[in-house]
């Protein structure tokens, strides 16, 4: 498993989705919560509905910009809590594609794609 995890989300059909093709995911969906995270995070971001990328990891990193505090399981998946956001997010099971369990923390950056 890599340290550091990049993906690229974009808006289809009005959902903030991702692909990872190296883990096996296709429109994969944020939803619950970790898309008004999103819509909050790429406000500043030209054109991010058409994509922008998203660097993720459980240890701290130079440049993250916000960290996600694990708070419970539900329904499958884990909600996890933006303190600067003041929002709870639901990440689902893909998040297992990255880690072997559930983080208790998670940093995060988001920035346009070049």
């Amino acid at each position: 498993m890599n340290a550091i995890n990049v993906i690229a989300p974009y808006k289809w059909n009005g959902l903030w989705v991702f692909d990872d093709p190296r883990v096996g995911l296709v429109r994969e969906p944020f939803v619950a919560g970790a898309d008004t995270m999103i819509d909050r995070v790429v406000a500043d971001i030209p054109d991010a509905e058409h994509g922008f990328t998203m660097i993720f990891s459980t240890t701290p990193f130079p440049g993250h910009q916000h960290r996600l505090d694990w708070r419970r399981e539900e329904s499958g998946g884990n909600v996890y809590y933006a303190e600067q956001l003041g929002l709870e997010g639901w990440l689902c099971p893909a998040l297992l594609k990255y880690f072997t369990e559930a983080p208790e923390r998670l940093y995060v950056q988001t920035k346009a794609r070049v």
